[in-house]
């Protein structure tokens, strides 16, 4: 069977997989699709909340928007479309909530606004990127985990919030969305820092909220955004990156009502693991390494122990974090990598730890833009040429490897069925 594997914004990769042992292709699920400007519309005008969106944006002081960064696909323009001539006119400021990412570049600015939006509101300087290090915070209160609550002065100084964002998977918080527009989307780098050492347990994984450490400790800390009145707006793609449904209104009721529309898009059902797992971190999500690592640990999912894991992400502007690649680069055994995370824990090393972990019971392999140096550092056998890769790895597995594709790996969250074998 010839499958088409993305590879970066417009090109792909063709290989062939023997029908006999190909599992499946897994993309999220197909799911019916829906009239977006009427469901965003709709989830605004009816909201969970006692006001609708109209409501809330009548009064004359500040409201401050916070909108995710462009290594998500989360479709704040089309929002913005709807809103802006509404809102362009009022006291407001938008924030990027970049954690402890880059600022964003150019093309990510237009695509987090849209062009024209973005234009207006950068000429009238209505547009801060957050800096997690060095931008002035304020100290709300802490989680009882300890968590420190340090938010950016912009949102913990405001009345009034409103953050948009998406729901889709995380690999260690369950799902992204909601609460982590505020942590770590504002949040100073130790409060990021606390939260996120949490991940390194084993609760800690995709698309589990009930006893998820990360996920808990996160909605914990909320308590401490009391004093802010919030109107939520949160969005579920579908495997187009096209709106499948809308939320709105108060940040937890939001949240839960799109985790169960997330599920029917995200949770995909495999019959059993396979010998070879090539799984896809797709544009955006394929800016670096450090986010592409999402597709390398869905993949892991459908992978059986020994097999060969193969990652494919363009990483268009490199590997990301040093403290990250650092880590990984600094020994040759995985082992080693996970015995220096738990003994000197650093923001960054929870992908680092993931990543490692797969290393001690597989093989990982990456096609990506990476030089081979920088992948062999961080103990991948380095391709850039998946049909060649894949060769390597049914010469190497032989002629009755079991083969599954994720082209959408980042967002597709495998689950062997019951009746399935392991």
């Amino acid at each position: 069977m010839k499958v088409k594997v993305p590879y970066g914004k417009s090109e792909q990769f063709n290989i062939d997989v023997p029908d006999q042992q190909l599992v499946g292709v897994f993309n999220p699920n197909p799911v019916a699709s829906v009239d977006e400007n009427e469901a965003i519309d709709q989830a605004l005008k009816q909201p969970f909340f006692d006001e609708s969106f109209e409501k809330f944006m009548d009064t004359d002081e500040r409201v401050v928007f916070i909108v995710n960064d462009g290594t998500r696909p989360t479709p704040t323009a089309k929002v913005l479309q709807h809103i802006y001539p509404m809102i362009k006119d009022k006291n407001i400021y938008f924030i990027v909530a970049t954690g402890v990412h880059r600022e964003p570049t150019p093309e990510e600015y237009d695509f987090i606004f849209g062009h024209a939006i973005y234009e207006d509101l950068k000429r009238q300087q209505r547009v801060h990127c957050h800096d997690c290090h060095n931008d002035p915070m304020s100290y709300l209160g802490e989680s009882q985990n300890g968590t420190p609550m340090y938010l950016n002065k912009i949102v913990a100084e405001a009345h009034k919030v409103v953050p948009i964002s998406s729901i889709e998977p995380h690999y260690f918080a369950g799902y992204t969305g909601g609460r982590k527009s505020f942590l770590p989307g504002v949040a100073a780098y130790e409060t990021i820092s606390k939260n996120h050492y949490l991940a390194l347990q084993d609760s800690a994984r995709a698309l589990k909220l009930d006893g998820n450490p990360v996920h808990e400790d996160m909605m914990d800390a909320m308590h401490v955004l009391s004093g802010i009145n919030i109107f939520a707006i949160e969005m579920v793609l579908d495997s187009q990156h096209d709106i499948y449904a809308v939320t709105a209104g108060d940040l937890s009721k939001s949240f839960y009502a799109g985790i169960d529309k997330a599920k029917e898009v995200y949770g995909v059902v495999i019959p059993h693991k396979a010998d070879i797992v090539i799984s896809t971190a797709p544009y955006p999500m394929d800016v670096d390494l450090y986010q592409s690592q999402k597709a390398l640990d869905n993949g892991k999912l459908a992978l059986n122990e020994k097999g060969i894991l193969i990652l494919v992400a363009k990483c268009r502007t490199g590997i990301g974090p040093k403290p990250f690649y650092n880590l990984l680069s600094s020994e040759k055994d995985p082992e080693d990598v996970l015995k220096k995370i738990h003994h000197s824990w650093k923001l960054g090393y929870h992908k680092a730890a993931k990543m490692a972990q797969i290393d001690t019971w597989a093989q990982t392999w990456a096609v990506s833009d990476l030089t081979d140096e920088e992948m062999r550092n961080v103990h991948f056998k380095p391709y850039h040429d998946l049909q060649v890769a894949f060769a390597d790895a049914l010469a190497e597995k032989g002629d009755q490897a079991s083969v599954i594709v994720l082209p959408a790996g980042s967002m597709t969250v495998p689950e062997v069925a019951v009746t399935g074998k392991n």
